[in-house]
């Protein structure tokens, strides 16, 4: 079976992200799995129900997406608002997706309090980045799903042991 892999919106190009931005990964492999039918596309916040643009929200006290699952921290907004119960539904959507289209594996974008996997922004809204996973990170690991951020392609890539088309990938 092909794997399938759930892929955060603004990679794909959507203009989802809290300033009506996107992100796009520009990337072989990318092609080439829309190509496959392999991606699953998902902007957990907006699975959720919040609108774009938004206000910046981070994970409050430097702690991460494992914290506010186990109820031990929020997530709030620049401007004091507490969306931690939609993050929770955001991530909940995402594993529901994950798990209804088999996705085994996630490509997620780094810094945001929802799919960072890599690094997350330390809650005081200062810019600085701490080690750490979002929400919908956590959630996807905690269930067994392989979580990579855009930084970590080729790693992904490699993982799934898929050929780029430019000598990229397993077994070459």
């Amino acid at each position: 079976m092909t794997a399938r892999i759930l892929i955060s919106a603004c990679l794909m190009g959507h203009a989802v992200r809290y300033d009506g931005a996107s992100k796009p990964l520009i990337h072989p492999a990318i092609d080439r799995w829309r190509r496959e039918g392999r991606l699953v596309t998902i902007c957990p916040e907006m699975s959720a129900g919040m609108p774009v643009p938004r206000p910046p929200a981070e994970i409050e006290g430097g702690r991460t997406g494992a914290d506010v699952l186990a109820g031990r921290t929020r997530v709030l907004e620049k401007t004091g608002g507490d969306v931690t119960s939609e993050f929770r539904r955001a991530a909940e959507n995402a594993l529901a997706l994950a798990r209804e289209t088999n996705c085994r594996f996630a490509l997620l974008i780094d810094g945001s309090p929802s799919c960072g996997s890599g690094f997350i922004y330390d809650g005081r809204f200062s810019g600085e980045r701490i080690a750490g996973e979002g929400v919908t990170a956590a959630l996807l690991r905690a269930n067994g799903v392989e979580v990579y951020s855009d930084r970590e392609i080729e790693t992904l890539v490699e993982r799934i042991g898929g050929d780029t088309g430019n000598g990229v990938g397993a077994g070459k």
